[in-house]
């Protein structure tokens, strides 16, 4: 008989840790998802056709074009609802194979990366939720070191996001990452040791 399986949801404000700490939780065998890569895999083929019907020209050779879709969005009213009708219920049935896929294997616990969990509710499908967080300076010297980053686009992503605090606020678990990585590794051993025992109803209740 299979044991029930803990899901836990990842998440954090751009620039704060979530890669750092999602590549650890990998290194203790524990299966993560991340909802981002979905959507880059959605974009290269399966939403191509509804994405193109619905924001015309955002189409590039390698799929959908994220610079020429974020032009769209900016220039059409309720752009982002829009999409998000169209991606987020594709990646809610990628979560929901990875989730039966960990099932199956009968594992313990698997975590699911997903930058706007609080912001679209997903914090309800989970069992306990994780935020990653660092100072706003730090964040933004992470973020704007990125290629094709600006301040003006990042100011635009964090408008899109709940404040920092207010996930700090929600969260069961938070992991300061502006110190050194193995700092913050170490507070995720420390939260790892803290979930077994707590109640896994999630995956009955929504994934089942």
């Amino acid at each position: 008989m299979l044991s029930d399986m803990l899901i836990v949801g990842l998440t954090g404000s751009i620039g704060m840790g979530k890669s750092t700490a999602a590549n650890h939780l990998r290194a203790r065998q524990i299966p993560v998802l991340d909802a981002d890569a979905v959507v880059h895999g959605l974009y290269a083929g399966p939403l191509i056709p509804a994405i193109e019907a619905e924001f015309p020209g955002t189409t590039g050779e390698a799929g959908i074009d994220r610079q020429r879709l974020s032009a769209a969005l900016a220039v059409v009213p309720d752009g982002f609802k829009r999409l998000e009708k169209i991606v987020h219920p594709a990646v809610r049935e990628a979560e929901r194979a990875f989730l039966r896929a960990a099932r199956a294997r009968n594992l313990p616990m698997a975590v699911l990366e997903i930058p706007l969990l609080f912001e679209t509710g997903a914090d309800r499908l989970v069992d306990a939720t994780i935020v990653v967080s660092t100072d706003p300076v730090t964040q933004r010297s992470r973020v704007l070191a990125r290629p094709t980053m600006t301040a003006d686009k990042l100011d635009a992503i964090l408008a899109r996001q709940l404040p920092d605090a207010e996930k700090r606020r929600c969260a069961d678990f938070v992991v300061d990452t502006s110190g050194p990585v193995a700092d913050t590794q170490a507070q995720i051993d420390d939260i790892l040791s803290q979930l077994p025992g707590r109640p896994a109803n999630a995956y009955r209740q929504h994934w089942a």
